[in-house]
């Protein structure tokens, strides 16, 4: 995520052009399944109050200023040579896709954050972004430095510059942004224990450092569910719709981005369906801890509708950018039916949850 600020009337046109390939990727990305960068109400941000959860979110935020992962992300002994240009082509193309799209979302974290604690003065909240910023700055570097390894790094500078922005109201980068944090520990979390039961499939060092890496995600989530039960109105009421959907619309994301890259989890020995539906169980489980309901993944409807949203975009891929009135007939008639798919998915009755009385949750998957 990050922030905008309006580009002066004089300033000089953004030179893509000018940037090596990786750069170019990650900053011309405009689909729907892109990692975005986000702006917010900073002032109406800057006016949270965390006094109703205060035991818990000063426990929380005195261990994420002990920095439990300091010094991880660095390469030592366990970090192994290899050469990427040897890998199957095709697994070559979507593992650096993988790589650019997690840098693109962990860095777009770090500026916004950055500008959140800048922006802001209310010090329980810049104590946090202080935090989280430093924290996805060492993962975009990490990442970064992978793909520097080739000469297809990415340059980051260039990259706050030519990415669009998103606004997003407080509650809404609250709801995406806790859902992001978890489903990414639940992601990194299942990958790893994966690997650790068959290091063979294991063609890049890079996943030796998902454990503590899915830690930071965790506890980076728990902050925002302290920050969104601190206001009880935040997972009551209307407020209820929006939160079903950002649940849909990250669970349907993931899924159609991950059929994206049949080649990546092939090489890791992952079906890409099981793998989804365990990640959306830990997501589901964890996210009992401050929503009010949970998608109802086991309903049969509920694959079958993420199964026709895939074959939709992998249609919509077919056409995208091509000319024509025929071409855009097709394009509309394609976002037509991922509405009706989606809105199936919206309605399909969802799963209620009581809230606890307590956030605190340990990362024991």
């Amino acid at each position: 995520m990050n922030v905008h600020t309006p580009k002066p009337t004089n300033a000089k046109p953004i030179d893509l052009a000018s940037q090596n390939e990786t750069t170019q990727m990650a900053a011309a990305s405009k689909t729907v399944l892109d990692p975005r960068f986000y702006t917010t109400d900073f002032d109406k941000l800057d006016k949270t109050d965390v006094s109703g959860v205060r035991e818990e979110w000063d426990t929380l935020i005195a261990s994420m200023v002990s920095d439990p992962n300091k010094g991880h992300f660095k390469r030592n002994e366990a970090w192994d040579d290899i050469d990427l240009d040897s890998l199957d082509p095709a697994l070559r193309a979507e593992f650096v896709d993988f790589l650019v799209a997690s840098l693109t979302s962990e860095f777009s974290g770090c500026v916004l954050y950055k500008e959140m604690k800048r922006r802001g003065s209310n010090e329980d909240l810049k104590t946090l972004f202080s935090c989280m910023s430093r924290d996805e700055a060492r993962h975009a570097g990490f990442i970064n430095d992978s793909l520097k390894d080739f000469g297809i790094g990415v340059n980051l500078g260039f990259l706050t510059k030519a990415k669009k922005y998103t606004f997003f109201r407080p509650k809404f980068i609250f709801y995406a942004t806790y859902l992001s944090e978890k489903i990414g520990y639940a992601r990194y979390i299942t990958i790893f224990r994966h690997l650790e039961k068959h290091p063979e499939k294991r063609f890049h060092p890079i996943f030796k450092w998902f454990k503590e890496w899915c830690n930071d995600e965790f506890s980076h989530g728990e902050a925002f569910s302290l920050l969104m039960r601190s206001d009880p109105k935040l997972l009551s009421g209307h407020n209820k719709l929006w939160i079903k959907f950002f649940l849909c619309a990250v669970y349907a994301t993931m899924y159609v981005r991950d059929h994206a890259r049949p080649e990546f989890h092939k090489a890791l020995g992952i079906g890409i369906e099981d793998y989804d539906m365990r990640v959306f169980e830990i997501t589901n489980e964890i996210s009992k801890q401050c929503f009010p309901l949970v998608l109802d993944i086991d309903n049969p409807k509920f694959l079958k509708i993420l199964r026709k949203l895939n074959a939709i975009s992998v249609d919509m891929d077919q056409v995208r950018g091509k000319p024509g009135m025929v071409a855009r007939l097709k394009r509309g008639k394609l976002l037509g039916a991922s509405v009706v798919q989606f809105a199936q998915l919206y309605f399909m009755p969802s799963k209620k949850n009581v809230i606890p009385e307590t956030s605190h949750m340990v990362p024991s998957w």
